[in-house]
């Protein structure tokens, strides 16, 4: 027995204070000025080391892929003792304040301006205040598993509250969130909220809306967001577990906002200057592709993602699925839930299509070469030119054509009984549903190689390996005329037998014809030698001095055409060239019979069983 309680001691002593939670983190948003668009942040680390306390402002944001570096919007930063005497701090980089010496506890105020509604920024105004985390919270390092608390004090005289995913805390201003992966995960908006709730399989849905439109738009748009929940769960299956018990649509229809969506694991972000008159179905566009995010990224999540760094762009080469799938899941779920008709599908599949099928862009970068270039291209600023415009297609676009040629070729090889839905489910099973152990993270995200297998899972090896070499991680673009065909619907070419030089922006400066843009690599006006801010004098013998001007020569000539050219380059040389033309490579989809020629029973079927 002796032994036994010796045994017993020690278990105790040795598992007691390892079990003891940690002090959390307690942040308090202020607003003394709104209408001066800042806030006053109020953070306290308790219980910390002796160690020198670094804090850090984020250089990133989830759901978004470049640098975005909030410190630039933060001033007035002061540190104090528990017992409220200014301590010193040093400024290492432009991205944190360092405290080299306290006594287990600071308390760190600054202010924090925002004037940009959208999903990334921070926006304040005396109407409500629109709070990104990364872009309002001073973190500090080491502490990335500290709880921590969050209370919103209202303006005086506002009559405010809080929407956030967030979970509740002791008041309705207070919250919680487990860990710093969770809290930079979990925007706020903070003003007069208008909520609508409803329930499907045992989940809630909040819609939390801070619009200009009426209680009965409201009413409406929510029964159109319930179809899209409840329509996206036919594909898996099943809901996500949403963690505070709730998923939350937190949306700002606003006349100063900009058109955005951001998804989080628990809630999205959707703002727009429309409104819910204006353009339900455009907004339900983007709550269609968010809402897909709460499985495919936020829990279907890639390898190169997990965890999220704050402090460093993070490149993923899996954002063709990632972001490219959910955007061709956005019109298809409106269509399967009867919310928008057929041509209206039909127009944004060609969308897709166009944006890979006529784009020698695809011949220079890879879907997967694509999605790195995000580091770049997902909203970063950048004062140097570059070459975007020809060698860069979006991985929204692209990861939305293979999306589609994926989904039709499946139905296709398998006469409907497999489709782009099983391959979903597949990688939920295996990378999704496992969860994780901490909240916020995902224990089982996925590589490159392990969407190859789920699709093995579905298909074949032969054939995953085959699409993954030739589309994904090669430069082809898929045969879309006979795979839409099955559905009854034609790919054509509505300018055919036009002669064309290029989709060519032009713009008449100080009386001068000029490139406004690059041309596209390998098209008839690129191969001439022409590019951006090229002076046009002559073309086919005439003077340009508009750019009609360049529009008539084109209609009068037909493909194989040779035009002479006389231009300026930038560099003040006077150039001539030839430029030999190409027949019009744009395209279009349009149902079959709206050309006149019957639909199948067959095509019929397979439409219906695609589209409804």
């Amino acid at each position: 027995m002796r032994l036994r309680y010796l045994a017993l001691v020690l278990i105790v002593f040795a598992v007691g204070p390892a079990t003891r939670a940690a002090a959390p983190v307690q942040y308090r948003f202020t607003f003394p000025e709104p209408e001066h668009h800042w806030m006053q942040v109020e953070a306290t680390f308790a219980e910390v080391d002796p160690s020198p306390l670094e804090l850090r402002m984020s250089r990133s944001s989830p759901g978004r892929y470049s640098l975005h570096d909030f410190a630039k919007n933060v001033y007035d930063v002061h540190a104090f003792s528990a017992a409220g005497v200014e301590l010193a701090a040093t400024r290492p980089d432009p991205y944190g304040w360092t405290v080299p010496s306290h006594s287990g506890t600071v308390r760190v105020t600054y202010k924090v301006f925002g004037d940009r509604v959208d999903g990334t920024y921070l926006a304040i105004d005396t109407t409500h205040a629109h709070v990104n985390m990364p872009a309002a919270v001073m973190w500090a390092r080491g502490l990335d598993d500290r709880p921590a608390t969050i209370v919103f004090e209202p303006p005086a005289g506002a009559s405010w509250r809080v929407a956030t995913q967030l979970h509740a805390g002791s008041t309705p201003f207070e919250f919680t969130a487990p860990n710093l992966q969770y809290l930079m995960d979990s925007p706020a908006e903070f003003g007069p909220v208008a909520i609508r709730q409803f329930a499907v399989d045992g989940r809630t849905f909040r819609v939390a809306l801070h619009h200009q439109g009426t209680d009965g738009e409201l009413d409406e748009f929510a029964k159109d967001v319930e179809k899209i929940v409840r329509e996206q769960r036919e594909i898996y299956g099943e809901y996500p577990t949403y963690e505070p018990g709730a998923y939350t649509f937190l949306a700002d229809y606003q006349s100063n906002a900009n058109s955005d969506g951001m998804e989080h694991r628990n809630s999205t972000v959707l703002t727009s200057s429309s409104s819910l008159r204006s353009n339900r179905i455009g907004l339900l566009d983007t709550v269609a592709h968010e809402f897909f995010h709460c499985w495919n990224v936020e829990r279907i999540r890639p390898r190169s993602l997990e965890p999220f760094d704050f402090e460093r762009a993070n490149m993923s080469g899996e954002l063709w699925l990632g972001e490219g799938f959910t955007q061709y899941y956005g019109p298809l779920t409106l269509s399967r839930a009867g919310l928008v008709d057929l041509p209206s599908t039909v127009a944004a599949m060609a969308g897709l299509v166009g944006s890979v099928a006529v784009n020698p862009a695809h011949t220079v970068r890879s879907a997967e070469e694509m999605s790195r270039m995000a580091a770049f291209t997902d909203g970063g600023r950048t004062g140097d030119r570059t070459n975007f415009s020809t060698t860069y297609i979006s991985y929204y676009s692209q990861g939305g054509a293979i999306a589609l040629a994926l989904d039709l070729t499946l139905r296709d090889r398998s006469n409907g009984a497999t489709t782009l839905d099983d391959f979903m489910r597949a990688m939920w099973r295996a990378h999704g549903k496992p969860g994780g152990t901490r909240e916020g993270y995902v224990d089982r995200p996925y590589s490159i190689a392990d969407a190859e297998a789920r699709l093995a899972e579905v298909s074949d090896a032969s054939f995953a390996r085959q699409f993954f070499a030739r589309y994904i991680q090669g430069r082809e673009v898929a045969d879309y005329r006979p795979l839409l065909l099955r559905a009854g619907v034609v790919l054509r070419r509505p300018n055919e037998g036009r002669g064309w030089w290029g989709d060519v922006r032009l713009e008449l400066r100080n009386g001068e014809v000029r490139l406004a843009e690059a041309p596209a690599l390998d098209t008839p006006v690129y191969t001439a030698g022409l590019d951006v801010g090229d002076h046009l004098r002559q073309l086919g013998g005439g003077r340009v001095a508009t750019p009609e001007d360049v529009a008539v020569v084109m209609r009068r000539h037909k493909p194989g055409d040779a035009i002479a050219i006389t231009f300026v380059d930038r560099s003040g040389a006077e150039r001539k060239a030839i430029v030999t033309l190409r027949e019009d490579p744009r395209l279009e989809l349009v149902t079959l019979e709206s050309t006149g020629a019957p639909l199948t029973a067959a095509q019929k079927t397979f439409r219906q069983s695609w589209l409804n």
